[in-house]
């Protein structure tokens, strides 16, 4: 053969076959369903591509995927006429896994006793085929080249592979599988009927088996599936397993999705859509990079993979299709991004799957419970990219909060305002950089005493959410770290007694004003506090630590917080401080009172050390 060569797999390649080869697998049968899966999007991609090239069909437009068994040589062979790889295709897609994520899958498909649920997940589809075979071989030529730019690969899974240049008569790709000892079951008719009629039964793609005719001696082909696209029929006629298996066919997953949601429009503007919700995150999700599952196909002809139009970018979880019959054939990118009936198709079936979810919800909070540890800080992006379905999402959103004893985010902002106590105004949240943090802040102290639930909030994105949020059911969002006139009237004390204290405390007031210069924006009491001496509060339109944080996470330069000094009078601290005479000690107090509301607030201080040195200080004073 000409240009033969043999190369070493990638490293990760290498220690994923060995994993595929030496173990267990709860369902080996996996492999057949991921090499007819790998054929139909072959097809599918050359389906499209002809649009534009008829040439590329080379006068054979019959799609298919045809599979034989020669059990004198122990061998499955799996062949289509799709588009083909090239040498260089061939050495990018199978000697190496560009996927990110690969190491994370490795260490996953270590600890986790079903593999095979792990397998769909990172596009490594091709290598389940080493489940049960001890040598992989396949040709290959892509559509539209000359015969002799065939090329053949071949691995034992063993570490290295051989590929060289051969002539192919046929376009498409010829995988051969030399099933190991022990596996005689896949080699049985029956066997191979039933597994394509169990995954395979809805690809809109005919899979033919190789039948022998024993009275003419010969042999012919006989499709052994439906090849009807699942979403043109009836809903009366599928069946829920129908619907999981096609999920897997067109995600590679290989856990049931959690809901589904099939609908078809008809009208000015004719399509249809099935749209599935994960039951589990892809190690990408957080990836700039990742691609969104929408697949689109106008009149029944794959058009893209990925079609980011249709999906909004805080439901980019959501996996499906969608069949358009209004847009043309030769649908470029360009008049996706422009069209009307694009952007319509997108505001509807932004509102399909929050139906989905909202469904979810009420009718299966387990699920939905699921739902929300997979996905919930994508759906937190949502109060901010979409105004218009701003009060549905905000229905979907889940919080933890004072009347929980766990981190766990299953409170609504409906269970929230149901609990709210007489006379309460607001719906008030606390957002911090651990849920710890959050429940162990002196802010909470006066909610605690008049038993007034508050959100606790302490994922990255909160802050960012919630300057969005306005209000819910007519009641507004209110940070209990800001200074707001609300919380005045939680007061226990009359504002006749609060007024004389700050009189006689004057005083007191200017003085640590003046030791701290200009380092605060103010100081002022505060009657909200019961065992805190001092915290740190910002004003109402001022930007608060959380929003800072995130900010400078981004990359962003930006001025310093001025924080509002509160003193507690009541607390004994305070007192010992506005008794001593000494500046140069009740400076120090001060800065130590200052730093101890800073260390609460922020997390951090500028100079952890200096704060140390300073309270050994005055302990041993």
């Amino acid at each position: 053969m000409k240009g033969q060569e043999t190369r070493d797999f990638q490293s990760e390649v290498k220690q994923l076959l060995h994993l595929m080869i030496h173990s267990l697998y709860s369902n080996k049968e996996i492999f057949l369903r991921e090499l007819i899966s790998n054929a139909s999007d072959a097809t599918d991609k050359l389906r499209f591509l002809a649009l534009s090239n008829s040439k590329l069909y080379e006068n054979d437009s019959e799609l298919h995927v045809r599979i034989s068994i020669n059990k004198d040589n122990r061998t499955i062979k799996i062949d289509d006429n799709g588009i083909g790889m090239s040498r260089q295709e061939v050495i990018d897609n199978i000697g190496t896994i560009a996927k990110s994520g690969t190491k994370l899958f490795l260490e996953s498909i270590k600890a986790n006793k079903s593999n095979d649920k792990l397998i769909g997940q990172f596009g490594v589809g091709f290598y389940s085929a080493f489940i049960v075979s001890d040598k992989v071989s396949l040709r290959t030529r892509t559509a539209g080249t000359s015969l002799d730019e065939g090329v053949f690969w071949e691995s034992t899974g063993e570490g290295e592979y051989t590929i060289a240049d051969v002539k192919k008569a046929d376009r498409g790709t010829e995988i051969t599988l030399h099933i190991r000892k022990g596996e005689d079951d896949f080699l049985d008719a029956w066997n191979i009927r039933r597994i394509v009629s169990k995954y395979s039964d809805h690809i809109a793609l005919p899979v033919e088996f190789e039948v022998q005719d024993k009275d003419n001696n010969s042999t012919k082909w006989e499709q052994i599936n439906k090849a009807q696209a699942l979403w043109i029929r009836n809903k009366s006629e599928i069946t829920n397993q129908d619907y999981n298996e096609f999920y897997k066919h067109i995600t590679h997953d290989f856990q049931d999705p959690l809901i589904w949601s099939h609908n078809r429009v008809e009208g000015i503007q004719e399509y249809t859509s099935l749209l599935y919700i994960p039951s589990h995150a892809p190690f990408d999700m957080w990836n700039r990079d990742h691609k969104r599952g929408i697949k689109l196909y106008i009149q029944r002809v794959f058009i893209m993979d990925n079609a980011k139009q249709f999906i909004p970018n805080y439901l980019r979880f959501v996996r499906g299709l969608i069949d358009s019959s209004n847009l043309p054939l030769n649908v470029s990118r360009e008049i996706l991004q422009d069209s009307k009936i694009t952007k319509n198709l997108c505001t509807a079936l932004t509102k399909r799957v929050l139906q989905m979810l909202e469904s979810l919800s009420k009718n299966d909070c387990e699920k939905y419970k699921v739902f929300w540890k997979e996905f919930g800080l994508v759906l937190k992006e949502g109060p901010a990219e979409d105004n218009i379905n701003q009060k549905t999402i905000a229905k979907l959103l889940r919080f933890t909060s004072t009347k929980n004893n766990t981190s766990e985010q299953t409170i609504s902002l409906e269970d929230y305002v149901s609990r709210m106590v007489e006379g309460q105004e607001k719906i008030y949240f606390i957002t911090a950089d651990s849920y710890s943090a959050a429940k162990s802040s002196p802010n909470l102290e006066l909610f605690d005493k008049k038993n007034i639930e508050v959100l606790l909030l302490s994922d990255r994105i909160d802050e960012w959410m919630m300057s969005y949020l306005n209000d819910f059911n007519g009641k507004s969002f209110q940070s209990v770290s800001k200074i707001d006139d609300s919380l005045n009237k939680l007061l226990d004390k009359e504002i006749t007694e609060q007024r004389k204290i700050e009189k006689e405390l004057e005083p007191f007031i200017k003085r640590i004003q003046k030791s701290l210069n200009n380092r605060v924006k103010e100081v002022r009491l505060t009657h909200r506090l019961t065992n805190t001496p001092a915290v740190v509060t910002t004003a109402s339109n001022d930007m608060t630590t959380q929003m800072a944080k995130l900010l400078s996470a981004a990359g962003k330069e930006l001025p310093d917080v001025k924080y509002i000094f509160e003193i507690n009078p009541d607390h004994s601290l305070v007192k010992f401080i506005s008794d001593i005479k000494d500046e140069t000690n009740f400076n120090e107090w001060i800065e130590l009172l200052l730093e101890q509301s800073l260390l609460v607030e922020c997390g951090t201080l500028e100079d952890p050390n200096k704060f140390i040195l300073r309270m050994n200080k005055l302990l041993m004073s």
